[in-house]
């Protein structure tokens, strides 16, 4: 199976707050990852609004022109967004106000009334759900039980491995657990942590069908600019 780059664009949207001003904006930057080849755009519209605006996800709704995943919080607020704007995917995923960046999966298996009522309301609005997890299989289990079609493995403990026995029990994990997620019929896609260094073992797994990658494209859209560091990726994704 290809396996497909969808570029997150938040960090774009991060140099931008931090003057609160309109540059860089993250809806030329979509624009820029879709010539290059991204096949989806990926943002985040947090609670706390700390990055993408709800301005720029309506405008890149309007002009992306290959798929839009937005990933949310699972409350209210944010899914009557998500009625709204329509996007192509809506990736649920963890979160709390203080952390950095997204620091895990969602506990389907604790959340499984809640989360089960979400997936079921963008469903009947035609929104494709994937639930953001750890590549554990007590989650997987509880991800099919609620209905939802596609998963995205969480990459994060993979690439913050500091030895080579850890990365590659690591690997596993998420190739066990990418496997059981199709043979329950669900589509895979992984991402966090991933850049140019440990971005191969990864696409090089036969279930995983796409790959979300941000925060090491735009570090490296600094040095290189975006068109190039997109194309570096998508290269090695290939590659793989």
């Amino acid at each position: 199976m290809k396996t497909s780059l969808g570029v997150n664009i938040d960090h774009v949207a991060t140099l931008r707050q931090a003057r609160r001003g309109t540059s860089p904006d993250p809806v030329a930057a979509a624009a820029i990852a879709e010539l290059a080849g991204a096949r989806q755009i990926t943002i985040h519209l947090r609670e706390d609004r700390r990055h993408i605006q709800e301005r720029d996800l309506r405008l890149i709704r309007q002009t992306v022109q290959t798929e839009l995943n937005l990933e949310m919080a699972a409350n209210a607020e944010i899914v009557q967004i998500a009625f709204d704007v329509r996007p192509d995917t809506s990736t649920l995923v963890p979160e709390r106000r203080e952390e950095l960046t997204t620091e895990g999966g969602l506990d389907v298996v604790g959340q499984q009334d809640a989360l089960k009522k979400v997936v079921r309301e963008l469903t009947e609005a035609e929104i494709r759900v994937s639930l953001f997890i750890a590549p554990d299989i007590d989650q997987i289990r509880a991800s099919h039980r609620i209905g939802a079609p596609r998963i995205e493995l969480h990459t994060g403990r993979y690439a913050d491995a500091e030895t080579k026995s850890e990365r590659e029990a690591e690997l596993n994990r998420i190739v066990d657990a990418a496997k059981l997620a199709r043979k329950l019929g669900m589509s895979v896609a992984a991402g966090h942590g991933l850049d140019y260094v440990n971005v191969q073992a990864v696409a090089r797994i036969d279930e995983i069908d796409e790959l979300n990658i941000g925060h090491s494209i735009v570090s490296r859209a600094v040095f290189v600019g975006l068109d190039r560091a997109i194309r570096d990726m998508r290269d090695l994704i290939e590659r793989a």
